[in-house]
């Protein structure tokens, strides 16, 4: 089944990626795995990063397609691909991802959305670079490390104080509304 997905040559769109199990540690388990894998990838289908976070069950991440390109679905196919081959088995697998010979640690779609405006596209970042707070995994921002948040901090484009104290939440405009 194809689903319907907007597809911009050169476009910036945000994702978020699930894993099967979503109270898995997997992510941050093997948080170095998906950096290879996501580096593979993207040497053999450039794109560029703008803003990514990995958090235990899921990961949500900016990405700006090259010029003449707009396919992120095999981006994402190739990054879920490898790094399922690289990590242990052990997840539970369903009747039907046996059947297809899948190991079952991606929910098999992902959610995308096309960044439309420059408001849009700070309103997903801040999103990305919130959300450790957001699930409670740490009070600040910054005190999480696998963001991209520590690359905007050290470009001076975020203080180092950012997102922390509960002034930032998504009724203010962060994300999807």
């Amino acid at each position: 089944m194809r689903y319907r997905r907007a597809h911009s040559q050169g476009g910036t769109y945000f994702f978020t990626v699930n894993l099967a199990a979503r109270h898995s540690g997997l992510l941050v388990e093997y948080v170095d795995v998906l950096r290879n894998v996501v580096r593979d990838v993207q040497r053999r289908h450039p794109f560029h990063i703008d803003a990514f976070v990995v958090l235990p069950d899921h990961l949500h991440a900016v990405w700006t397609l090259p010029k003449n390109d707009a396919d992120f679905s095999r981006r994402w196919m190739l990054i879920k691909a490898g790094f399922s081959r690289r990590i242990p088995p052990g997840e539970i697998r369903k009747a039907s991802r046996l059947k297809k010979g899948e190991r079952g640690v991606w929910q098999r779609r992902f959610w995308e959305h096309m960044i439309r405006d420059q408001n849009d596209y700070a309103n997903h970042v801040n999103y990305i670079h919130y959300n450790p707070v957001k699930h409670g995994h740490v009070a600040l921002a910054a005190d999480w490390p696998y963001s991209s948040i520590h690359r905007h901090i050290a470009a001076n484009l975020l203080p180092r104080d950012w997102g922390g104290g509960g002034e930032i939440n998504e009724l203010n405009g962060y994300g999807e509304r």
